[in-house]
C-alpha cells in the first residue's frame, strides 16, 4: 500500500534573483519526491527561478491583500486552507504574514528560515519576528552568528533555533577555464586581473565601500596591467554607485552589469572574488565562487568567517574599511602562487562543508518533526 507523502508549502516573496531565491529553488527541486509533495507560494510574483519549477511543485500566487492583512490575512488563510499542507516553510520577508495565515488555516507545523538580518535590528523588526516566532515550531538560521542573534534578540524562548548552513551544487559550480565572453564584452585584455563580485546592490552589501577601495587600489597600483572591477547585480543603490564611479573617474575600469544569467562566464573571468558586506548570513554567492575555485577576499561579518574556515581566515578584512579591502586585494593580486593555493583550498572547503545535499537533508528532517540542524541553541 502506497504511503501518503508529506505536503510542504514553501513560501517566499518572489523567485526572481538572489541567493535566497536560488536556495529556495534548490530545496524544492531536490526534496525526496517519494516522501514529500511540494507547493510553492509566491507573495509578489514568480520570477526567473520559477522557470521549470512546476515540474517539482504546484505553483500558487498569493491573492491581493490590503493593509489589514497584517492583522487578519483572511484571503491568504483561505488559500492555505485549500492547499492543506502538513508543513509550511517560510523564508525571510514573509514570516509574519504567512505564519499567521497558516495558523488560521490550521497548519500543524511551521518552519522558518532566516537568511540574514540587520545588526542591530530595528525594534519594530525584532517585535515582528518575536510575534512570528511564537507561532513557529522551528527557526532555522543559515549561520551561527545569525542563530545567536535570533536567540538573543528575536525568537521567543519556547521556539528552537537550529543551524542549517546554506549549500551549493559543487558539481554545477566547478572550476572552468575563462570562456572569454565577459572580457570580450567589456574590452578587458586577457592579462588584466579582474576583481569580481555578484550580489544585491543594497546598502547592507557595502558596494559603496568596494568602489572606494577600488579607487584606492587603482591610485596606488604600480603594475603594468591595472585591475578592473566587475560587479553583477541589481538594487536600489545602483544609481548612487554608478554616480560614484563617474565621480572617481572609474568609468572605463569599474563595471556594474546588472543581474546576469551567465554566472559561469562571470566566475571564469574573475581573478578573485570579493564581498564588502556590512552584514551577511551564509552567502550563496560566496559559496558558489569558492566552489568554482576562486580565491575569496571578503569582509569579516556574519557567516563569512565560518565559510572561509581557519585556512583562509587571512582573506578576511574588517567591514567598512576601504583601506583594508584595497590592501587585501593588492596582496592577493601580487602573489599568484598564494592566490592559486587559496583558490584550491576554497574549492575543497565548500566540497567538504557546504554541499547542497546536506542542507536539503537537514530540512527534510525538520519537515518530518525533527528539531535538529547542526546545532540547537
Amino acid at each position: 500500500m502506497a504511503h501518503r507523502r508529506i505536503s510542504v508549502l514553501h513560501a517566499i516573496q518572489n523567485l526572481n534573483y538572489g541567493g535566497m531565491e536560488r536556495l529556495f529553488a534548490d530545496i524544492v527541486r531536490l526534496l525526496d519526491r517519494d516522501r514529500f509533495e511540494s507547493h510553492v507560494l509566491a507573495m509578489q510574483y514568480f520570477g526567473r527561478f520559477a522557470d521549470g519549477m512546476d515540474a517539482y511543485a504546484t505553483m500558487h500566487l498569493a491573492p491581493p491583500m490590503g493593509r489589514s492583512s497584517m492583522l487578519y490575512p483572511r484571503a491568504l488563510a483561505g488559500l492555505v486552507r485549500q492547499i492543506r499542507p502538513d508543513v509550511v516553510h517560510t523564508h525571510s520577508g514573509v514570516w509574519f504574514k504567512v505564519s499567521l495565515a497558516s495558523r488560521l488555516a490550521g497548519v500543524p507545523r511551521i518552519i522558518h528560515t532566516e537568511h540574514g538580518r540587520q545588526k542591530p535590528d530595528p525594534a519594530s523588526a525584532r517585535l515582528i519576528g518575536y510575534l512570528a516566532s511564537r507561532r513557529t515550531d522551528v527557526v532555522a538560521a543559515v549561520s551561527a552568528p545569525l542563530a545567536e542573534q535570533l536567540r538573543a534578540t528575536v525568537v521567543s524562548a519556547g521556539t528552537p533555533v537550529v543551524l542549517v548552513p546554506n549549500g551549493v551544487d559543487t558539481a554545477l559550480r566547478a572550476p572552468r577555464a575563462d570562456t572569454g565572453k565577459i572580457r570580450n564584452e567589456l574590452g578587458i585584455g586577457v592579462r588584466r586581473p579582474v576583481i569580481g563580485s555578484i550580489g544585491r546592490l543594497e546598502y547592507i552589501k557595502g558596494y559603496d565601500v568596494m568602489i572606494e577601495a577600488f579607487a584606492l587600489l587603482r591610485r596606488e597600483w604600480s603594475g603594468s596591467e591595472p585591475p578592473v572591477l566587475v560587479v553583477a547585480g541589481e538594487g536600489s543603490e545602483r544609481p548612487n554607485l554608478e554616480a560614484r564611479i563617474d565621480a572617481l573617474g572609474l568609468r572605463t575600469s569599474a563595471f556594474i552589469l546588472g543581474w546576469r544569467d551567465d554566472v559561469v562566464d562571470l566566475h571564469s573571468s574573475f581573478t578573485l572574488f570579493t564581498m564588502s558586506s556590512r552584514s551577511e548570513g551564509t552567502s550563496v554567492s560566496l559559496l558558489e565562487a569558492m566552489s568554482t575555485g576562486l580565491c575569496p577576499v571578503v569582509t569579516d561579518v556574519g557567516g563569512n568567517a565560518a565559510v572561509l574556515g581557519p585556512a583562509l581566515a587571512h582573506r578576511l578584512v574588517p567591514s567598512t574599511s576601504a583601506t583594508a579591502l584595497a590592501a587585501a586585494w593588492r596582496e592577493a593580486l601580487n602573489d599568484e602562487q598564494a592566490r592559486a593555493s587559496d583558490a584550491e583550498g576554497a574549492r575543497r572547503r565548500v566540497e567538504s562543508e557546504f554541499g547542497l545535499g546536506s542542507m536539503v537533508h537537514a530540512y527534510e528532517a525538520l519537515y518530518v518533526g525533527g528539531a535538529s540542524g547542526q546545532d540547537v541553541l
